[in-house]
């Protein structure tokens, strides 16, 4: 006979959005996605480059190997929309050199938008389960 062990962990509530906002935050990743995808469509890039990048951003979680509360920070950078402007910004102002740029940042841009319909959300220092968008993701 096994028993099952109940652990009480601290999910936040503060900041956790749920019902129909949650469901509007889903719909804008599923949006943003489809716009970057358009986006990098237009960059005549190939899109073996495309689908070898759309992951990359997942390697901001080695930040958690320094422990929850630099995973979140670490996370999250690679995780907001600001990043990936600023070289969006930043590959469009310059020379076609940085075409290249602007093509990282529309895969990035449509990895967070996917993650948003997928309902990963901004990590609290709590732990990697706890997100804005879920509290703690099941």
């Amino acid at each position: 006979m096994t028993t099952t062990e109940n652990v009480q962990a601290t999910v936040p509530t503060d900041g956790v959005v749920s019902g129909i906002p949650n469901l509007l935050l889903r719909g804008e990743g599923a949006l943003v996605l489809a716009a970057a995808t358009y986006a990098y469509a237009q960059t005549g890039f190939s899109w073996w480059i495309f689908a070898v990048l759309f992951f990359a951003p997942d390697i901001f979680m080695l930040g958690y190997l320094g422990g929850n509360k630099l995973g979140a920070v670490v996370y999250n950078i690679g995780h907001t929309y600001l990043v990936p402007a600023i070289v969006l910004i930043a590959g469009s102002l310059l020379a076609s050199p940085l075409a290249m740029a602007m093509a990282i940042a529309m895969i990035w841009i449509g990895h967070i938008g996917f993650d948003r319909i997928m309902g990963y959300g901004l990590k609290y220092a709590s732990g990697f389960k706890f997100t804005h968008l879920s509290g703690l993701q099941k």
